[in-house]
């Protein structure tokens, strides 16, 4: 299974391989609008991470850079638009977890991954894992108790099958032993708005869309499932220091069709780390939980192969439908 899912994500290597382009094309870029393309709603993790650093780049570009959300199936249709949309930089995308996450599930995509070359990362964040405050627990150790005691009966929210905040929920289901039912949602803020009305009971939400509300009250932070403890909620415990080894992050980043020229790759991926550099946009995204990371288009595609093979395990383990 691991050389298919190999194989599978290689192609994204092959598809970096083929960016090529006349430099005529890149000295006129950009001459018009980009339209930068995001597979979940607005006021997600991806709406604020894109909106933060676009300004910058469209003063740097001096061309417009236009944050269209295209919500819905986990990003798939936002993913097949720009595999679909013409090779000349004016539609990219911004990618999440999820991209390496349907990749591992082996789901009939309407696109090929090769059709979609790396351009950079651009942020990661931790998910707090929150609870209703009616639901009776405080810590990590009494949720267990409690899903332990009641299996089958606390529903948990993700912003879709196949998310970073689907997975990660069912790596804690494992590493846990506990029964809890996943209800789907499009995008993120419509689940945690149904976890703020009761409606779930839990859910791993990604810091940004999450942390405004645990500081108001509206949900209870148990604990974060990165290595370490945010800043802005020091007293919030790793999931780790109760559930040993546990750890899962959700990275951010951007592609466009493959065949894009090398020179507009390049350009994207330099104004991405220039934008990321300013003092304010590194701050405005650290407020909320975002660690800003970069690279090169090859080690982006490198990572997104071993986020392939790393979650294909868990969805495997954990017998998650691909259909």
């Amino acid at each position: 299974m691991k050389r298919a899912l190999l194989r599978a994500a290689s192609v994204i290597v092959i598809g970096h391989s083929m960016v090529a382009g006349t430099c005529a094309q890149a000295q006129a870029y950009p001459n018009k609008p980009v339209r930068w393309i995001l597979g979940f709603p607005g006021g997600g993790a991806s709406d604020i991470v894109a909106r933060s650093i676009s300004v910058k780049m469209s003063e740097a570009l001096r061309q417009q850079l236009v944050v269209d959300n295209r919500p819905g199936a986990s990003g798939i249709i936002a993913n097949a638009l720009v595999a679909k949309a013409p090779p000349d930089g004016y539609t990219i995308l911004l990618v999440s977890s999820t991209y390496a996450n349907l990749i591992s599930m082996r789901k009939e995509l309407p696109y090929d991954p090769g059709e979609l070359a790396p351009v950079s990362l651009i942020a990661s964040a931790a998910n707090i894992l929150s609870t209703h405050p009616s639901l009776p627990v405080s810590s990590v150790k009494d949720l267990i108790a409690l899903a332990r005691k009641k299996p089958g009966e606390i529903n948990y929210g993700t912003g879709g099958s196949g998310t970073s905040q689907h997975l990660t929920t069912e790596l804690f289901r494992l590493m846990t032993g506990t029964s809890i039912t996943h209800i789907p949602y499009k995008g993120a803020p419509p689940a945690v708005n149904d976890l703020i009305a009761g409606r779930v009971q839990m859910m791993f939400a990604l810091s940004p869309v999450s942390m405004p509300h645990v500081k108001a009250g509206k949900l209870r932070a148990l604990a974060v499932s990165g290595s370490r403890r945010l800043a802005e909620l020091p007293d919030v415990p790793t999931v780790g220091e109760t559930v040993r080894g546990y750890e899962a992050t959700t990275w951010f980043g951007v592609m466009v069709p493959r065949g894009t020229p090398r020179t507009i790759v390049d350009t994207l991926n330099r104004e991405i780390a220039k934008a990321l550099a300013v003092r304010d946009v590194a701050a405005r995204l650290a407020a909320v939980g975002f660690q800003p990371e970069t690279s090169t288009p090859e080690a982006f595609a490198k990572y997104i192969e071993s986020e392939t093979v790393k979650w294909a395990r868990v969805i495997k383990e954990a017998r998650i439908p691909t259909d």
